[in-house]
């Protein structure tokens, strides 16, 4: 038993993830490089290896002549005779190689095929790794900077984190452990090359997946999201049990799971919201916090106007347009947002009013006489806030 090259192979196994057949197989083409560097070729030659043990021996064979015009594919029938003497002309003998006949040249050749199949194998594995783990959510290290980039650890391979995956505010310092999205890896010569992001929205789905145990086990799904990293996300949830609160359920008691999330995003601001099959309520609950009027969608053309209070507007639209942005982006409409005095001085309230009247007010059982038009649309945001006929307001 070759005890040596056993614990060798098996040491290799556990530290580099290598298959052993994969060494044993890198061992036999060094061995058939080393008989062809020394001889010239190696066309006949053929290695045994015993995978138990890694006894191997390597073999040429040889045609048996009476006179040997090329020595390293003919011998001698004196000399196989001498091997055993039932062989004959014609014969094909397998003589043994002593490999410790090679050449030193022929030796560091074989070493130089064995690890170069090392170094392959090695960065095929790590590349299966990572490629296994492209479109998730990892923890690096931060090691340094390369002018306007991040060198990551990822354990057994390094990332880059360019500079437009990058969170304009954060900055990191060496050491510093952060949450990474892998958006691609490829293979290259010189090993896996890993391109990871902060700025990607998946980053904020997977966070969630990991935090909130009712988005892992599939209860709660987020059907939408909308992110400008390092500011605000928005994502809609939806829950396919009745008994779930899929918005409740992602914040967590006491904002326990939101905050951990808000944390790794250094401080990035999260806005839970329902997701609905009605593009109306959708767009309405896009635009939280701001309070709603009327939201009136066209789901042909993707197109909707929301008509909101004077003083809810600058609410609804954000700073530097923000909150509307990230509304339009979660819901996949063109949002036109008007106040209630500019929907009234381009007639858009009017259809608003005949709707109000005829089904809200309606329904609700209020009596049209018993309060004047211009205090229902102006004093009153929602039919649900009306003083019943008889109460004080």
């Amino acid at each position: 038993m070759n005890t040596e090259l056993l614990e060798a192979l098996d040491i290799l196994e556990k530290e580099k993830s290598i298959s052993k057949d994969t060494l044993l197989e890198a061992i036999e083409q060094s061995l058939i490089q080393a008989c062809k560097n020394h001889f010239g070729k190696a066309d006949n030659v053929h290695v045994n290896i015993n995978p138990e043990t890694c006894d191997f021996g390597v073999y040429a064979e040889k045609t048996v002549v009476e006179e040997v015009m090329d020595p390293v594919m003919e011998i001698s029938l004196a000399n196989a005779k001498m091997m055993n003497s039932q062989y004959e002309l014609g014969d094909v003998v397998n003589v043994e190689i002593k490999s410790k006949e090679f050449g030193r040249i022929a030796t560091q050749n074989a070493k130089n095929v064995i690890l170069q199949k090392i170094r392959e194998e090695e960065r095929k594995v790590i590349f299966n790794q990572y490629y296994g783990k492209e479109k998730d959510v990892v923890t690096g290290i931060v090691q340094r900077s390369l002018g306007r980039n991040y060198s990551i650890n990822l354990g057994k391979a390094d990332a880059i984190l360019t500079e437009n995956e990058q969170v304009k505010t954060e900055v990191f310092r060496p050491t510093e452990r952060i949450k990474l999205y892998i958006l691609e890896v490829k293979d290259t010569p010189k090993g896996p090359k890993i391109l990871v992001s902060r700025t990607h929205p998946e980053l904020v789905k997977r966070l969630f997946e990991a935090e909130v145990t009712e988005v892992k086990d599939g209860t709660v799904e987020i059907k939408s999201i909308a992110r400008e990293a390092g500011s605000r996300t928005k994502i809609a949830v939806w829950s396919n049990d009745p008994d779930v609160d899929p918005v409740g359920a992602c914040v967590g008691m006491n904002g326990a799971r939101v905050n951990a999330i808000v944390e790794e995003l250094r401080g990035e601001k999260i806005d839970i919201i329902n997701w609905s099959d009605n593009p109306a309520l959708l767009i309405e609950n896009a635009l939280s916090p701001a309070k709603v009027i009327s939201v009136m969608a066209d789901p042909d053309e993707k197109t909707a106007m929301v008509i909101v209070p004077d003083y809810q507007l600058s609410l609804a639209i954000g700073k530097e347009g923000q909150n509307a942005r990230l509304a339009a982006r979660l819901t996949g409409f063109k949002i036109d947002i008007k106040s209630e005095t500019q929907a009234r001085e381009s007639g858009d309230f009017d259809f608003y009013e005949e709707e109000f009247e005829e089904e809200d007010f309606a329904e609700e059982g209020y009596d049209e006489e018993a309060y004047g038009e211009e205090d229902i649309i102006e004093n009153y945001e929602e039919p649900s806030d009306l003083p019943l006929p008889g109460e004080e307001e």
